[in-house]
């Protein structure tokens, strides 16, 4: 017998490797921040090195990464390029997603799917914002499926993806609105993408509208139809898995500016308040280091309302710390913080994007304060 055949094969040191490419990465943050440019190469570089598939199961040709390892890649890439690590995270969470229900679920029906990520690398959108509970975009039916049109708004990555993952409603003449979910190739004739990215911060995520004007979607492509505006069980495992990844990213450059600020503060002539706001922001930092543990080990249960809960109670925490030790990062580090070249103010326009996910704070406050009365939460959103 062959013993060596036997012996499991070592999982791949993915926070290594995300600190290997993010010290390359780091070279070319501030030209894609100050051009307004997609990070391109840095999306060639994570398709050459196995990211792009780490959270395909073993089992489907994948690196098996749990969403723990997921978490921490992107933080760890967070540290080095702001942009790469948030656009990367949503093709990561839509690969973690139907892993988690092939794996727990043993739902088949994601295996071609992940098997494609594997062998073929490509790399998928999200359309979140434009596609939460509510929908957006018309699907009309025609002979064979349904005629697609919309438009879907930051869509990141958009120049480097080769499947939307996205939906649109259909509403039908006396029937209840619903909301069709399936994938669109980034190279039907039928869509585009219109460059509009052009923000305060998060410069080189691509995350540009794409235009559907007409794709035909098959009926059998259609993986899933639900009532408009009201959570169904799969946005629960969405909502649950998504967030933690994406606020990874986030920490990741919260942690990267707390460390030039310290860098900087230890420059500066010791006096006992640079002292205290050093204090305050490692405080604060800490606060949205356990605010994202807590948002991933709310993944090792059962996806449902309470998870989505958790999560989004996490996330506000993450956001909150997160936005204020950066704030104190600014202060700390002195008038040098202000210049681009030490990459801190870059850090704190960055941030800012953590208060733009859903759920945003009215939302997530509605949601949190209906599940602890007991009121129904299914249109919170």
């Amino acid at each position: 017998m062959n013993v060596q055949a036997l012996k499991p094969t070592p999982e791949p040191d993915f926070i290594a490797l995300a600190e290997t490419l993010g010290q390359r990465f780091a070279a070319n943050a501030a030209e894609a921040d100050e051009t307004d440019c997609f990070v391109a190469e840095n999306y060639a570089a994570l398709k050459n090195s196995g990211l792009v598939e780490a959270g395909v199961p073993l089992e489907l040709g994948g690196g098996g990464a749990s969403i723990a390892t997921l978490a921490d890649m992107l933080r760890v890439l967070g540290h080095h390029c702001s942009s790469t690590a948030l656009a990367f995270s949503m093709h990561t969470h839509q690969v973690a997603i139907p892993a988690w229900r092939w794996s727990t679920q043993k739902v088949a029906a994601v295996e071609p799917l992940l098997k494609r990520i594997a062998a073929e690398r490509i790399i998928l959108l999200s359309s979140g914002g434009s596609d939460w509970i509510a929908g957006s975009g018309r699907a009309e039916k025609v002979e064979g499926g349904y005629r697609i049109s919309g438009r879907k708004i930051f869509t990141s990555g958009a120049p480097a993806g080769d499947l939307l993952m996205t939906g649109a409603v259909l509403a039908e003449d006396g029937a209840e609105p619903m909301v069709l979910h399936f994938g669109i190739p980034m190279s039907s004739p039928h869509v585009r993408i219109d460059p509009v990215w052009k923000t305060l911060g998060m410069r080189g995520t691509g995350s540009h509208d794409v235009i559907i004007d007409g794709h035909v979607v098959p009926d059998a492509a259609v993986a899933l139809k639900r009532k408009a505006g009201e959570w169904h069980p799969l946005f629960q495992i969405i909502a649950s898995i998504a967030f933690p990844l994406v606020y990874s990213a986030y920490l990741g450059v919260a942690e990267s500016a707390c460390a030039i600020a310290l860098d900087l503060a230890r420059k500066r002539k010791s006096n006992i308040h640079v002292t205290e706001l050093v204090g305050r922001m490692q405080t604060e930092l800490k606060g949205a280091q356990l605010a994202q543990r807590f948002m991933v080990d709310s993944t090792g249960g059962a996806m449902s309302a309470q998870s989505v809960d958790d999560v989004m109670t996490g996330k506000r925490l993450l956001t909150d710390h997160a936005i204020r030790a950066v704030e104190y990062a600014m202060e700390a580090a002195g008038g040098a913080g202000f210049y681009r070249a030490q990459g801190l103010e870059r850090r704190f326009r960055d941030i800012q994007g953590a208060r733009y996910h859903v759920l945003q704070a009215g939302p997530q406050a509605e949601y949190a304060g209906a599940m602890a009365l007991g009121l129904p939460v299914a249109t919170v959103y």
